[in-house]
């Protein structure tokens, strides 16, 4: 497992001292551009599977519920970062929603998980309070991005506030 995270660790090194070099001002730096960022894409990508791989084995001791939220947790954040670092190389309003969605998500999933741990009217307490929560941030995310969305959907550029 160590031999695997110094590996990656070393590749991710190489895949940003090529990409300064690839920012040089040499001839023809542009032609190597697009694989240099394909390289940097892929050791990002390794490196999130490396993490989530490293959050599940802390899961591995654990028992029952705490195990679960664990799993959970660790998923999530794997979700998240993927897609932030999606809408780190295409920064588009719709991969921006993606970002938001899924650090909305990752928060409800965690929690009710947490919530299981409790009985009765507490867990159902909980998770009604989660769902609530979870259901505004999805409400707010759509209200945030539906007036972007509808000038992409039209072409248009100018507010059509007075």
């Amino acid at each position: 497992m160590h031999t695997k995270l110094l590996s990656i660790a070393a590749a991710v090194a190489l895949a940003f001292a090529g990409a300064a070099q690839a920012q040089s001002p040499s001839t023809g730096a542009q032609d190597h551009k697009p694989s240099v960022d394909r390289k940097a894409r892929k050791a990002e990508e390794d490196r999130i599977n490396a993490e989530y791989k490293a959050e599940r084995a802390k899961c591995k001791d654990m028992k029952g519920n705490e195990k679960e939220a664990c799993e959970a947790d660790a998923k999530g954040k794997e979700h998240v970062a993927k897609a932030e670092l999606k809408a780190k190389h295409d920064p588009t309003p719709a991969n921006q929603r993606k970002v938001d969605e899924a650090k909305a998500e990752h928060q409800y999933k965690v929690a009710k998980e947490k919530c299981d741990a409790q009985k009765g009217k507490e867990e159902s307490a909980c998770e009604k309070d989660v769902k609530a929560k979870y259901d505004k941030a999805k409400a707010d995310i759509k209200a945030k991005y539906a007036s972007s969305e509808r000038k992409s959907a039209t072409g248009s550029t100018a507010s059509t506030t007075k």
